[in-house]
């Protein structure tokens, strides 16, 4: 059974991940979702205005009083800039399982932040939710997605053909990747 939290702080040594408030909105649209770089590896289109992301902020902001939404903010400690962010999502009480997903501005790829962040998450998942796998999924035409996934125990269970139908009228296959608590927990990653 899955033991629900909420969005709970989680620092690790160069982040704090956080629950969103209406005042990252701004730093939201700058640096990841009004740029295609990072968009382009998204559902959805990238914004066209701050006030398209505060309409989303607001909405991420009303699931933090559920115990089943966990939804972070990735800040920088040094720096306490709003780089990205990372949720689990897709709960399956009769399996154990959920997703996760993230997304980080261009400014911060190549640097360890992901792997970070999504380390973080996976091990809230299992030590502190009692979740029983984690799966995620990438665009097979972003392998660096896939390095991260890689690099916290997750391997890739296959390839979906046209999984993801993009905002610019593209069909993209996905890598699904996994990971089971058991295999994380007995490899202490």
């Amino acid at each position: 059974m899955i033991a629900y939290a909420g969005t709970v702080k989680i620092e690790t040594d160069r982040l704090i991940l956080r629950k969103l408030d209406h005042e990252d909105a701004q730093s939201i649209f700058d640096h990841w979702l009004s740029d295609e770089r990072v968009t382009d590896n998204r559902v959805s289109a990238a914004h066209k205005s701050v006030t398209e992301t505060a309409e989303r902020v607001v909405k991420i902001i009303n699931g933090h009083d559920k115990k089943d939404f966990c939804y972070w903010g990735i800040e920088l400690k040094t720096t306490e800039e709003l780089i990205g962010e990372i949720d689990l999502y897709d709960f399956d009480n009769t399996t154990g399982n959920c997703e996760v997903s993230y997304s980080l501005g261009y400014r911060w790829w190549n640097k360890g932040y992901g792997t970070e962040a999504l380390r973080a998450v996976v091990d809230f998942g299992f030590s502190h939710m009692n979740v029983l796998k984690i799966s995620a999924a990438h665009n097979t035409d972003n392998p660096a997605s896939g390095k991260i996934m890689s690099k916290v125990g997750m391997r890739q269970e296959g390839t979906i053909r046209d999984m993801i139908y993009n905002s610019k009228n593209q069909y993209k296959d996905c890598a699904v990747w996994g990971i089971l608590r058991d295999d994380y927990l007995k490899n202490d990653l």
